[in-house]
């Protein structure tokens, strides 16, 4: 599978939401041409380098993003909202002369999803609490704004029984450095990203 790639100083998780501003031409026709042929883009964690000029380095694991949603609301910048699909490797790459980076890549096999194992209960009740939080503040910028409020980093229907889901959307959250939530991002087992998050939140005394 043959993707452009998009390098970013974030971390996209399978299931996650991801609001871009988009305004660099390479990135723009990115964009477009991902819209009409319906395919999506990579999104890597930048190792070295920047989001805008120069073509950065990346890391080698990284995340399809699907565009679903877009608008213009200032000319020349472009405004979408991607929804984390597939993980990937990256095999071979390439710089094309406008500085956009294509890259053959290989798919990963998504994370085996099983049930919430008792011992993460805690983890899915934070992540309650947390979309609670966000969903009662969203209400209160709908009546004080009528401009409206900003969407939600979690879309629906939320999984609160899939260890899947649940460790993914707690790792976006996680106030740790961005290699963590890499190194997280590629554990094929997500028992196991669970477990380390929750030895995690122990250790910082979020949860008992």
């Amino acid at each position: 599978m043959r993707i452009a790639l998009f390098p970013l100083n974030t971390v996209l998780f399978p299931g996650g939401v991801l609001p871009l501003r988009v305004f660099e031409a390479r990135y723009m026709d990115m964009v477009r041409d991902c819209m009409r042929e319906q395919t999506p883009f990579g999104v890597c964690l930048i190792t070295q380098g920047a989001e805008t000029g120069k073509a950065a380095q990346t890391e080698a694991v990284g995340t399809l993003a699907h565009i679903s949603d877009w608008d213009m609301q200032q000319l020349g910048v472009l405004n979408i909202r991607c929804r984390g699909g597939q993980r990937f490797r990256v095999l071979e790459r390439s710089v094309e002369s406008n500085g956009l980076a294509r890259a053959e890549v290989e798919l990963l096999d998504p994370d085996e999803d099983r049930p919430l194992a008792p011992e993460h209960a805690g983890c899915a009740e934070l992540l309650r609490r947390i979309i609670d939080d966000l969903r009662a503040q969203a209400a209160l910028q709908e009546e004080g704004d009528s401009e409206g409020s900003a969407a939600s980093p979690f879309e629906p229907p939320y999984q609160l029984d899939s260890s899947t889901w649940v460790g993914n959307r707690i790792c976006e959250v996680l106030p740790v450095p961005l290699k963590a939530k890499q190194k997280l991002m590629e554990l094929d087992d997500a028992h196991t990203r669970l477990a380390i998050i929750t030895q995690y939140l122990k250790q910082h005394a979020v949860l008992k």
